[in-house]
C-alpha cells in the first residue's frame, strides 16, 4: 500500500521542526522530505541528510525537468522538493512530510491535490515573541520582522486542512500524531491493506 503525502507549516517559532523531529521516532512510517538547494553547504551539514546539495545548473535542470513538487529563490539561492523522491518513498508505503510555507504548499496541492496538510500555531502572539527571543541570536529589529512575518503567514490558516496549536508539547504531539494514525484508517485504505479480509467478510458461503 503506498503511503500518503502530508504538508506541515508553521511560522517561525511555532515548533514545527521539533514536532516532527519528535513524531519521526514515533512512527517509523513517516519519513520527512529532503529538499534540494543551491546554498552551499555548512559545517556540520550532511549532503543528502539536511540538503540535497546542487549546483545552480543542475537545479535549473530539474526545473526543466518538471522534477520538482515545489520549489523557489529565496535570495541568491534556490530550494525545491524533488517529485520523484517524494513518489519513490510514497511507493514503499512511507508517509511523508513536507516543510514547506504556505507558498510552497498552494504549489503542491495543485500538482498533488491529495495532500494532506496540516498548520502549526502557537497558543498567542507573546508566547510566540517569547519562544523566538528565548534563542538568544536575533537583534529586537529581526524578532520584530520575524513576529510580523508569522502574522501574515498565520492569516492563511484557513488553506489548510488540520491545525495543531503548540501550547503544551505532548499534547500537540500526539495531535499531530492522530492526524497520521487516523489516514491510515480511512475506507480507501483499510481496503488496500486488508482486501480478501473484507471480502471473506461479506461473501456468503
Amino acid at each position: 500500500m503506498s503511503g500518503s503525502l502530508y504538508i506541515v507549516s508553521a511560522p517561525s517559532g511555532a515548533g514545527k521542526t521539533s514536532l516532527v523531529n519528535k513524531l519521526i521516532q514515533l512512527d517509523s512510517h513517516i519519513v520527512v522530505s529532503v529538499s534540494s538547494t543551491t546554498r552551499p553547504i555548512r559545517s556540520g551539514e550532511e549532503d543528502g541528510v539536511n540538503y540535497h546539495f546542487l549546483n545552480t545548473e543542475a537545479f535549473e535542470q530539474k526545473i526543466a525537468d518538471d522534477d520538482f513538487l515545489e520549489h523557489a529563490k529565496v535570495f541568491d539561492n534556490f530550494y525545491g522538493t524533488s517529485k520523484s523522491a517524494v513518489e519513490a518513498q510514497l511507493k514503499k508505503g512511507k508517509d511523508v512530510i513536507l516543510e514547506i510555507d504556505w507558498q510552497g504548499a498552494q504549489q503542491v496541492r495543485s500538482i498533488m491535490p491529495n495532500a494532506i496538510s496540516i498548520f502549526i500555531l502557537p497558543p498567542s502572539l507573546d508566547e510566540l515573541q517569547r519562544r523566538l527571543s528565548g534563542r538568544g541570536t536575533d537583534s529586537v529589529e529581526v524578532i520584530a520582522r520575524r513576529m510580523a512575518d508569522a502574522q501574515s503567514e498565520i492569516s492563511h490558516y484557513h488553506e489548510f486542512d488540520y491545525i495543531v496549536i503548540n501550547n503544551v508539547f505532548d499534547i500537540a504531539l500526539h495531535e499531530l500524531h492522530s492526524i497520521f494514525s487516523a489516514g491510515r484508517l480511512t475506507q480507501a485504505n483499510q481496503y488496500k491493506k486488508h482486501s480478501s479480509l473484507i471480502q471473506s467478510l461479506i461473501e456468503s458461503k
